[in-house]
């Protein structure tokens, strides 16, 4: 089921609640905002609760009419769309939250990629920031020893996660402890990135989308087409650790 499908789902189920409670109990509506009795605060509960699933479809839902259908369920009034109409006006809705959706990822996914190809642009001219063919650009903040990873090795790292407006998104400092993986397992610019560096080295990247996570985005934190900033340090070659996921 689409998730705007089912926060019309969610509402309607509170909504039968509500009514329900309210028609078994016969309890009056609190006066002044008080709530004084379980039956109010029972009621208030669950308004609260619709309320805040409704949040993400406000502007589609009109709230005289909301109210109005919560009343007839409650006073056994015969509803003014039967259960087809209702269930139509569902799906066209939901149809119609999906398309606004997709619209606007793409929107942002065109913008995010404008944006990443002018900040990139004008990163690579600043001193000590290196492009590679690839476009993945990088700097030195502290030069390792020693040989560098191959594309088959495992690698223990810390590292920092931000946008290109400095939201931070994933970090293994915050949780204290460095992270073991494959460095054939995670995205392009690591794998590219982290084979340049040696033990002991710490350096900054500047991930490109096509590099990173590409038009999918990442989670609820990273969007599409995102170009990324990646803080790492190689603390250690070939750990024999369970993996753990960038």
């Amino acid at each position: 089921m689409h998730s705007s499908f089912r926060l019309l789902a969610i509402a309607a189920c509170s909504s039968l609640v509500f009514a329900c409670a309210k028609k078994e109990d016969g309890a009056k509506p609190a006066s002044s905002g008080e709530l004084t009795t379980d039956a109010q605060k029972f009621g208030y509960a669950i308004g609260v609760d619709l309320g805040n699933s409704l949040k993400p479809v406000k502007d589609h839902v009109d709230v005289a009419a909301l109210e109005q259908g919560l009343n007839d369920v409650t006073n056994g009034v015969t509803p003014k769309l039967d259960d087809a109409a209702r269930e139509e006006i569902k799906n066209t809705v939901s149809k119609q939250m999906q398309e606004e959706q997709i619209k606007k990822r793409e929107e942002q996914a065109t913008k995010n990629k404008e944006d990443g190809a002018k900040f990139l642009a004008e990163n690579g001219k600043k001193e000590g920031v290196k492009t590679t063919a690839s476009g993945l650009q990088y700097e030195v903040i502290t030069e390792g020893s020693g040989t560098p990873p191959k594309a088959t090795d495992k690698v223990t790292v810390h590292y920092k996660g931000t946008l290109l407006n400095g939201e931070e998104f994933d970090s293994s400092y915050s949780r204290g402890q460095p992270v073991t993986f494959p460095l054939a397992n995670v995205i392009p610019g690591w794998t590219e990135g982290v084979q340049l560096m040696k033990p002991g080295a710490k350096y900054k990247f500047y991930i490109p989308s096509d590099l990173a996570y590409g038009e999918r985005g990442a989670g609820a934190k990273i969007g599409p087409n995102e170009t990324l900033v990646f803080e790492v340090e190689l603390v250690e070659i070939g750990k024999d650790e369970a993996p753990a996921k960038e």
